[in-house]
């Protein structure tokens, strides 16, 4: 006697399947490495506070938005 597989919502078949071409880049091309200088800055607690409760929510690191408000600050001003 052999035993059947239940079907569930997640086991059922679909329909036809067609395989289509990998449109994603490969790693590499996602991994770019973004050279980066390390600083010491002294910032008030409320703005780091803040940083970090918006990268709770946002599921990042709060340095990561830090840098990026940073940068996107020095390429608004360096294009004048």
């Amino acid at each position: 006697m052999t035993m059947r597989k239940k079907t569930t919502e997640s086991n059922r078949p679909i329909g036809k399947m067609t395989r289509i071409d990998d449109f994603l880049p490969p790693p590499e091309e996602l991994a770019v490495p973004q050279e980066t200088v390390k600083v010491t800055i002294a910032l008030s607690k409320s703005s780091i506070g803040f940083f970090k409760h918006q990268a709770k929510q946002h599921h990042t690191k709060y340095q990561k938005m830090i840098r990026q408000l940073v940068d996107r600050y020095a390429m608004e001003y360096s294009r004048a």
